[in-house]
């Protein structure tokens, strides 16, 4: 299980990686994040400073909190393009599904199927992207391997770079997402069933469709 610091700083890369916070944005206040992260005030104040010394948001009191203007994804340089973020995660990814699914829990199930269900649900390219992030990020917590999810993130983290979200709406069309969100059930049907071996097959399959659909093949 994550601690509290731990899922706040999830919370904003995941609204970092789909656009939802930018610098200078305003975060949820205290009492949201109590109830968003299940997780009493006193924990919720602790992380928020310990996010603060590590210089990605800061408090202004009687203003609320913000993501510094300097903070940007965590680990992932300005000029990584498209086709290193790819091959990044063809190489992170597919293990990271075979190992959640043989370790994954219950609850991580649920999360996962609920983005999933989010994902299915989405009708416009910003709300499949959001429910996207989610659900790879989903999978990645559910390996339950601190230092696989620190490796995620920093990957995942390039997705809020500019050059990946033109790129993504420029090659985005409803039959694309159609044809993700299938083989994104691949993926979870594969979790569900504890086949390691179909599920790592399944994320290698996907990103590759993904690939292709950027880069216009191998």
């Amino acid at each position: 299980m994550l601690n509290t610091h731990q899922s706040l700083r999830a919370l904003l890369q995941d609204g970092i990686a789909d656009g939802s916070y930018v610098p200078g944005a305003k975060l949820p206040t205290e009492r949201e994040l109590v109830e968003r992260l299940s997780a009493p005030r006193s924990a919720v104040r602790r992380a928020l400073g310990q996010l603060e010394d590590e210089g990605l948001v800061i408090r202004h009191v009687g203003r609320g909190t913000f993501l510094t203007e300097t903070a940007q994804p965590e680990g992932a340089p300005a000029d990584t393009s498209p086709a290193s973020i790819m091959q990044a995660r063809l190489v992170i990814e597919p293990p990271i599904a075979a190992v959640a699914a043989r370790v994954a829990t219950s609850t991580d199930l649920d999360r996962v199927s609920e983005c999933l269900a989010g994902g299915g649900a989405a009708d416009d390219f910003h709300g499949f992207e959001s429910w996207d992030a989610k659900l790879h990020r989903a999978i990645a917590e559910a390996a339950h391997n601190g230092l696989l999810l620190r490796m995620f993130d920093v990957m995942n983290s390039a997705r809020a770079l500019p050059v990946w979200g033109n790129r993504k709406r420029q090659t985005s069309s409803p039959e694309r997402r159609r044809c993700y969100h299938s083989e994104h059930v691949e993926i979870v049907d594969s979790l569900l069933q504890r086949d390691h071996e179909a599920a790592e097959a399944a994320m290698r399959r996907h990103l590759r469709t993904v690939h292709d659909n950027l880069l216009g093949g191998p």
